[in-house]
């Protein structure tokens, strides 16, 4: 079952940019919540402070209190913390010398699972978590870069769950996907979040609308309102987000 994260004064900087102003904010367990916001707002940087990986940019800092359940994801092995918090890219990044078996088995192999069962049991698993396991079983052994996008994107899912992680971090997931292949997208992160609390940033209000419990609107670092989504986007209670999600600007 997922985890809530709870979020507090949260304060990023690249350099001397201070990129994210004092976050507060819970995110739900076993709850899809969407990012949304003009470019440059910090959504990205806020996910990527989630599972630490904001960090590993040159001249970066962060300040303020991530909690995971009960641990704060700032005392824990950065390691650990990416396993418990798994993402999913804009871009779909499969390890392009490797099949779509070992792409999804070399986490486990990396965290001791060798036993030839095991390993095909979880990554079996995974591929059908993702909805992909009935279009690539009988050929595992292809290069993961044969598959087309959507699929490759997907395989990236089963990658990122194949680790069993609390939290599931999607960045732009569908951004470069076809129609077809972003419907099976958003099918998926309807399916997960029974077992995953899944974070979303996106740019297609039309998709937060479709998959999100809950919605945050964020602007110039700062979080300007949190809530529902179909009362955010019906009855914004700042007249910033109305503007934003009636298209006035962004």
């Amino acid at each position: 079952m997922g985890k809530s994260i709870a979020v507090e004064n949260l304060r990023a900087w690249y350099g001397d940019q201070l990129t994210l102003k004092g976050i507060d904010m819970e995110l739900e367990a076993n709850r899809a919540t969407a990012i949304i916001g003009p470019s440059g707002c910090g959504k990205s940087t806020f996910i990527r402070c989630l599972n630490r990986l904001h960090e590993t940019v040159p001249h970066s800092r962060v300040e303020g209190e991530i909690r995971l359940g009960d641990e704060d994801l700032y005392r824990m092995d950065p390691v650990d913390v990416r396993r418990v918090v798994g993402m999913v890219f804009q871009k779909a990044n499969p390890f392009p010398m490797m099949s779509i078996f070992d792409n999804v088995a070399l986490a486990l192999r990396l965290n001791g699972i060798r036993r030839k069962r095991e390993l095909f049991e979880r990554v079996e698993k995974s591929l059908r978590m993702a909805a992909l396991w009935d279009e690539v079983k009988d050929r595992l052994r292809d290069p993961a870069t044969a598959l087309s996008g959507g699929q490759q994107q997907r395989l990236c899912i089963a990658r990122a769950l194949a680790m069993e992680p609390d939290v599931l971090l999607m960045d732009e997931p569908t951004s470069a996907l076809d129609p077809g292949s972003t419907l099976r997208v958003e099918e998926l992160i309807e399916a997960l979040k029974s077992s995953y609390t899944i974070v979303i940033v996106t740019h297609n209000m039309q998709q937060a609308a479709r998959v999100a419990d809950r919605t945050a609107f964020f602007l110039n670092g700062e979080l300007i309102e949190y809530g529902d989504t179909a009362t955010l986007f019906t009855k914004p209670a700042d007249p910033r987000t109305e503007a934003y999600v009636t298209g006035r600007f962004g």
